[in-house]
């Protein structure tokens, strides 16, 4: 079969591979279409601790089912919840098994879902409703870390909220909030393309350089802050303002992967009793929720800047590793 082949730092290789063979307990799928997620991008670069060469990435991923069951059966369009928790640890016996002591993920820790055919474990396959296309059922894994997002911290529906960062995760933190019932969302971006497709999502948008963040926030609040402030950026400059747009008592939640070390001004937050929430992708719940909701809200596609055949593996990965090319979310047509 043809795969996307991670070789290493800054090489990747459409090849030809042997099938999986899916184990006792596990399907095989017919990979649609596959996305490349921040994820893949640090695999891309050399720096994922866990992601080991040669590797088919993958996380984010939809398809039809080769081997069916009574459930399944063979031609049921589907997506596939990537967790791989060990069951035993405390965390998973305590219900969190998608914080497992020794978590995993199929694309990360062994071969994912960028190539004609992936095998995945029966309980983690969700099937897809029939008014989701394949490409938006490959889409499905990051609008469930918003879900989870939004879920796992309590947001209140009628509360506001301000998203930092109109990439991937950000967009579709918006979303996902508008769907969950926020009376007003604001965005945070610095790049003018992305800003563009925010706003033509129907998001206000505020580009923060030369400005003062803490009074556009107040007035945008009625001089209080933002009920709930998600930081889905990831950038130390962020992180020195997440305290001066929440309100009192207002919540901050952490959804970025931060590759470098920001400064907090941790005094501010006890000032406003603010509560600080980080997240780590989702539960299956949420994932299930997620499949359900990206039918609701026609924008989450718009997301989807660029579907390219699997061939063109290196063009992918230099749109979204280059700046100016206006990709957002870039996925792969097997």
């Amino acid at each position: 079969m043809k795969a996307i082949v991670y070789e290493g730092a800054q090489k990747i290789e459409m090849k030809e591979v042997a099938a999986p063979v899916a184990q006792d307990g596990w399907g095989l799928i017919k990979v649609s279409h596959a996305g490349i997620c921040g994820t893949d991008l640090n695999i891309y670069a050399g720096t994922h601790p866990r992601a080991k060469a040669p590797l088919i990435m993958g996380h984010e991923f939809s398809g039809t089912m080769v081997t069916g069951t009574a459930d399944l059966p063979a031609g049921t369009r589907v997506t596939v919840y990537p967790l791989l928790s060990c069951g035993a640890c405390e965390p998973c016996l305590n219900g969190n098994a998608h914080v497992c002591n020794t978590l995993k993920l199929l694309g990360i820790d062994c071969d994912g879902g960028m190539a004609e055919y992936v095998a995945a474990p029966l309980d983690k396959i969700v099937k897809l409703a029939d008014n989701v296309s394949d490409k938006l059922g490959a889409f499905v894994e990051p609008v469930a870390v918003t879900v989870h997002a939004a879920r796992e911290t309590g947001f209140v529906p009628g509360d506001n909220a301000l998203v930092f960062g109109c990439g991937t995760i950000g967009l579709a933190m918006a979303l996902t909030l508008r769907v969950f019932g926020a009376s007003g969302i604001t965005m945070v971006e610095t790049d003018d393309s992305r800003a563009a497709m925010a706003k033509s999502m129907g998001f206000e948008v505020i580009n923060p350089i030369g400005m003062n963040l803490e009074q556009a926030a107040k007035e945008r609040t009625h001089g209080n802050g933002f009920d709930w402030v998600y930081d889905c950026a990831g950038a130390p400059a962020v992180a020195a303002s997440l305290l001066d747009v929440v309100k009192v008592r207002g919540h901050i939640v952490v959804v970025a992967a931060y590759k470098h070390a920001a400064e907090l001004p941790l005094i501010k937050g006890m000032f406003k009793e603010t509560s600080i929430q980080f997240i780590r992708v989702y539960r299956k719940k949420d994932f299930e929720i997620a499949a359900e909701i990206v039918a609701q809200e026609p924008n989450y596609e718009k997301i989807i800047t660029h579907v390219l055949p699997a061939e063109q593996a290196q063009k992918g990965f230099d749109l979204l590793t280059t700046k100016g090319t206006g990709a957002v979310k870039v996925m792969f047509n097997f």
